[in-house]
C-alpha cells in the first residue's frame, strides 16, 4: 500500500450539465483523484475534511486516494474470515510445509471464536476440518469443498466478525482462550498454544502492515497463557489421516 504526504487540493470544479455538478479534486503524489456532489455544501464539506486530514499529517493512499483513517475505516469492515483468507493467500508459496501447518492450525482455531456473540455452528468439528483443510490451505482451492464443508464455511462467512471489531480486549481474549482448547473442550499443550499465538501475533502484524489497523491489538493486551510443558502432546503430533483436535 503505497502512501504519500504531497497532497494538493484544486477549488471546488462546477459542472452544471451532470446530476452531481460538484467535483472535488485532489492529487495524491501527482496522481489526480475526484468525488462528485448533488451540492456545493456537500462538496466543501468533504474538501474540508480531506484538507483537514492533510493539516494533520495524515498520509493519503495514492490508488484510492484516501487518508489512512479512512482507508483503514473501509478495511476494517472485513470479516476475519476473509483477512485471514487473505494472508493464506499471499503467503502460502513463500511458507515452508511445518510453518504453513502450524497457521492452518491456528486460523483454523481461532476463527471460529471470531464470530457474532451468540453464534455457534452446529457441528463445530466439520466446521473446524473444512478450515484446516481446505479454506486454510491454498493448495487445496484447485478443487470445491465438499458440500457438508461448504456449508460450514458460508456459515462462518454470514458470521464472521468485522475486523473494526477485533481491537476489544474481551474478543481477542475470546479468540485466544480458543486457542487453549482442542475440539473436544480439553485443554491443549502449552506449547501448542504458544506456537498457534504466535502465528495468529504474524496475522496480525502484517494487517497493520496492509492497513486493517493502526497497531497490533494483541500488543498490550493482558492475557496469560498457559505455562509451557516439556511433554509432548500426542495430540498434537501432525498426522495426515486426520485433523489434529489441538
Amino acid at each position: 500500500m503505497a502512501m504519500s504526504y504531497k497532497v494538493r487540493f484544486w477549488d471546488i470544479r462546477e459542472r452544471p450539465d451532470l446530476r452531481k455538478g460538484f467535483e472535488v479534486r485532489w492529487t495524491v503524489n501527482g496522481r489526480e483523484k475526484s468525488e462528485s456532489f448533488l451540492t456545493k455544501g456537500l462538496a466543501e464539506s468533504r474538501r474540508a475534511k480531506l484538507m483537514t486530514a492533510a493539516r494533520d499529517g495524515e498520509p493519503f493512499d495514492a490508488r484510492t486516494g484516501l487518508p489512512a483513517s479512512e482507508l483503514r475505516a473501509l478495511k476494517q469492515r472485513t470479516t476475519w474470515y476473509v483477512l485471514a483468507r487473505e494472508y493464506i493467500k499471499h503467503r502460502w508459496d513463500r511458507t515452508p510445509g511445518n510453518t504453513r501447518r502450524t497457521l492452518a492450525d491456528a486460523l483454523a482455531t481461532i476463527t471460529p471464536a471470531f464470530v457474532e456473540p451468540g453464534a455457534s455452528y452446529r457441528a463445530p468439528r466439520v466446521l473446524r476440518r473444512a478450515l484446516y483443510s481446505w479454506a486454510f490451505k491454498k493448495n487445496a482451492w484447485k478443487i470445491d469443498a465438499s458440500e457438508e464443508w461448504q456449508a460450514a464455511l458460508d456459515w462462518l462467512q454470514r458470521h464472521s466478525l468485522p475486523v473494526g471489531e477485533l481491537d476489544d480486549p474481551d474478543v481477542l481474549r475470546r479468540g485466544l482462550d480458543a486457542l487453549c482448547r482442542k475440539v473436544d473442550g480439553t485443554a491443549a499443550a502449552a506449547k501448542t498454544v504458544k506456537r498457534k499465538k504466535a502465528a495468529v501475533n504474524e496475522v496480525f502484524g502484517v494487517a497493520v502492515e496492509r492497513g486493517y489497523f493502526a497497531q497490533n491489538p494483541l500488543i498490550g493486551l493482558r492475557w496469560t497463557a498457559p505455562e509451557v510443558a516439556d511433554e509432548v502432546d500426542p495430540d498434537c503430533v501432525p498426522n495426515p489421516l486426520r485433523l489434529p483436535d489441538c
